[in-house]
């Protein structure tokens, strides 16, 4: 839905940010060299320090303005180290990241639009510390099973753009939501190149001044509000293909660490409260429980695959982890009769009083989710 995600936080990305107009640099109030402060408004991005010790570090993030928030660590390039979205006004929150010795841009995104408030920052010294061989797996099973998502993506949008450019309205539709799968699977991985969200999974009121509207949600308007299907509508689903086998064969140059995998889970999660329990994400078809069965699905891989180590460091997260993952799979269920299909309820026929509960069953989880970055850290590198 947005271009953000993955964190591997990079030394050129920070180093980038520290530059940018509007954004001023505050004494440090942090207990350790590996903490940095950010402190958000509506006019400014302030970091506690601009230079840090290679590895592992903690942005502790605090917003002062009016405005909900996000914080970005990106690579020179914008590619996304790691990021944190709705940050609400007078709250904080807590990531941390992996970063090896670099520049990097630290933005502060008020009202979550546009390219931020810009810090440059620097990581230094040597390179990130060796961690414990089971992480590594992870990371490389995480990058298999992403992969994979993305292979499988392929055949699926193809039976869609095949609908679209027949001319044929039902068996679009009927391709439409098991298309986006995979991608919602793994949005984390897509969404950290930066560049191909935008093309394939925008919305009507995330386009940015003179973007061309395309993608999977301008084609699901012209398949259920518009009832037609036109000329340019079998353009885009041809446009689609390309964006999407674009991603495919990037996905395996992706980075990824631990810290990344459990801060995308809990930024899929995010996904869910902003996009899915809303109903905004899929506002023409109502398929909102096939992506949102799809996020949870992805969020929970990363956590099954981190599981190990952070069962050691923090036993009793990982308890309640289990709980409301559990919870939320059970009340999700609620929603198909057949637990192996993805042929959810249409949510505009879900009531006000059974979203306010999927809405509270995302945030029991979404809590101890954003814990697991710092739990995978923890006697492990």
């Amino acid at each position: 839905m947005r271009a953000v995600r993955l964190s591997v936080l990079t030394a050129t990305a920070v180093a980038a940010l520290t530059a940018v107009t509007g954004c001023t640099e505050k004494g440090s109030s942090g207990d350790s060299d590996r903490v940095i402060d950010v402190t958000a408004t509506d006019s400014k991005c302030e970091v506690s320090k601009k230079a840090f010790p290679a590895g592992h570090v903690e942005l502790a993030i605090e917003n002062k303005g009016s405005k909900v928030t996000e914080v970005y660590v990106l690579f020179p390039d914008d590619r996304i180290v790691t990021e944190r979205e709705n940050i609400g006004p007078g709250t904080k929150q807590k990531v941390t990241a992996e970063v090896k010795a670099g520049d990097y841009t630290i933005a502060c995104k008020p009202g979550m639009k546009g390219d931020g408030i810009r810090q440059e920052v620097k990581a230094t010294g040597g390179s990130v510390a060796k961690r414990d061989p089971r992480l590594d797996s992870a990371v490389a099973a995480y990058r298999k099973y992403a992969q994979e998502q993305a292979d499988a993506t392929l055949p699926l949008t193809k039976t869609f753009a095949a609908a679209v450019k027949a001319g044929d309205l039902e068996a679009a539709k009927k391709a439409y939501a098991p298309s986006r799968i995979g991608w919602e699977r793994t949005e984390p991985v897509a969404e950290s190149f930066g560049d191909i969200d935008p093309k394939v999974d925008v919305r009507a009121d995330g386009l940015e001044g003179g973007q061309k509207w395309t993608g999977w949600h301008r084609l699901e308007k012209s398949l259920w509000q518009d009832k037609k299907i036109t000329a340019e509508d079998k353009t885009l689903a041809d446009q689609l293909i390309t964006d999407l086998t674009d991603w495919q064969n990037r996905v395996g140059k992706a980075d990824i660490t631990p810290t990344s995998m459990a801060n995308g889970a809990k930024e899929l999660l995010d996904e869910v409260a902003t996009g899915k329990v809303t109903g905004e994400e899929e506002r023409y078809s109502h398929t909102d429980l096939v992506d949102f069965k799809a996020n949870v699905e992805g969020a929970e891989k990363s956590y099954a695959l981190l599981k190990p180590v952070a069962q050691e460091n923090d036993a009793a997260l990982v308890t309640e982890l289990d709980k409301q993952f559990a919870a939320l799979n059970t009340l999700l269920d609620k929603y198909r009769a057949d637990k192996t299909s993805y042929d959810f309820t249409s949510y505009d026929k879900v009531g006000d009083a059974d979203r306010k509960k999927l809405s509270d069953g995302v945030n029991a989880l979404a809590e101890p989710l954003s814990k697991l970055a710092a739990a995978v850290v923890t006697k492990s590198s």
